[in-house]
């Protein structure tokens, strides 16, 4: 989107257009350009209100229907923090008693939203002038609450302040296409980052594969899953860390959470040979290097090979790993395992590997599957071995 665009789309027969339009496909994004173009309508609101239109399809995933009020980019709404995961995080400000939380780097303001709709007063900031005013515009009902303004962090006074949300810049400036940053060139930088959170209780919102040597001492790190998803690292520092946490995991699955937590990373439960369950540990679970508490809650142990795997002789369903019930052991060669999963009727496989340089895409390539059954396969390491673990999730 650029400022020709912006300036089309908000006007109130812009604002109206975009509301009118209902895209699902590429397909009807074509035809609803033809049409509106036929109609006379400007290159640039045609652009811009299309667009949005396809955004907020997509955005319904993270916003629900919120989305439907909401102005996009398409670099905006990737970066942007699920409603529910924001509305997580503002708790933590306002159980801690912060009422005035800056929110540096706001993006769209999806964070923003989440603090406002508690009942803070945000103080939302971006350095790209779109950005912050579509930032503006998703905020603007919550009024003097939400103050939005075009600026770098690192100059934002933050006279009143007692709170502060970060979400430093992690890919390259623009609104639709970008490459991720190294952590070196993350704006602002990591050390004016961490130097504030020493000074005010702060929330630095980070990739999940943010490399843990990098991660400060005084900080409380929790690694989020969303629905399978490890979608971020949060270091929480001051009023807004917890006592005496270090690590945390929080798993997502729709309307459900589950936390686990920490005073430092977790010993690994010792090894034991394959039993009658396989567990796929979460991946935040496994990104806070917290596999061990899981383990010993099912009273598993590590699959012997180097891998997160864990094995029981029980169940013991848990939020934090997904389970599986073994079927059979077979060598990790394609003619044997592709006679039993015929024999087997197995027509839908999932296909998981660990510990094997192993491409799962062009594996399945060269299997025969057809029947009407379902099963998982692993292709991991047994001990020194590689194998192929047949089984079924629980």
């Amino acid at each position: 989107m650029d400022h020709a665009e912006l300036a089309a789309l908000l006007t109130p027969e812009g604002l109206r257009l975009v509301d009118s339009l209902h895209i699902g496909s590429t397909t009807d994004a074509a035809a609803a350009v033809s049409r509106l173009r036929r109609e006379g309508l400007s290159p640039d609101l045609v652009s811009a209100a299309v667009g949005q239109a396809r955004l907020r399809e997509r955005a319904r995933a993270k916003f629900g229907p919120f989305a439907e009020r909401m102005l996009f980019t398409r670099a905006g709404l990737e970066q942007a923090t699920r409603l529910a995961v924001a509305a997580r995080h503002a708790g933590r400000f306002r159980d801690a008693g912060i009422r005035h939380v800056a929110d540096l780097g706001c993006g769209i303001g999806g964070d923003a939203l989440g603090l406002a709709g508690i009942g803070l007063e945000v103080l939302a900031v971006d350095a790209d002038e779109i950005t912050a005013a579509i930032a503006a515009y998703n905020l603007a009902p919550f009024g003097d609450a939400a103050r939005v303004r075009h600026g770098r962090a690192e100059e934002t006074p933050l006279d009143g302040i007692d709170g502060v949300w970060l979400d430093p810049a992690r890919r390259t400036a623009g609104h639709g296409e970008t490459r991720r940053l190294t952590a070196s060139d993350y704006t602002p930088a990591l050390p004016w980052a961490f130097d504030l959170a020493r000074r005010v209780p702060t929330g630095i919102k980070l990739g999940p594969a943010f490399d843990r040597d990098e991660i400060p001492d005084d900080v409380e790190a929790q690694w989020i899953s969303a629905d399978g998803s490890t979608i971020e690292l949060v270091l929480w520092s001051g009023a807004v860390a917890r006592p005496g946490i270090r690590r945390a995991a929080l798993v997502l699955r729709g309307d459900s959470a589950a936390e686990l937590t920490a005073a430092a990373d977790a010993p690994d439960a010792e090894e034991r040979p394959l039993g009658a369950y396989l567990h796929e540990p979460d991946g935040a679970v496994i990104r806070a290097r917290l596999i061990g508490e899981v383990a010993r809650t099912l009273d598993a142990g590590m699959l012997a090979g180097g891998t997160a795997y864990m094995t029981s002789d029980d169940a013991n369903p848990t939020p934090f790993a997904a389970s599986f019930r073994v079927r059979e052991v077979l060598p990790l060669k394609t003619r044997d395992i592709d006679a039993v999963l015929r024999r087997e009727g197995i027509g839908t496989l999932e296909i998981k590997k660990r510990g094997v340089d192993v491409d799962p895409a062009q594996f399945r390539k060269k299997l025969a599957l057809s029947g009407s059954g379902a099963a998982t396969l692993f292709l991991t390491r047994l001990g020194d071995r590689r194998a192929a673990v047949l089984a079924d999730r629980l």
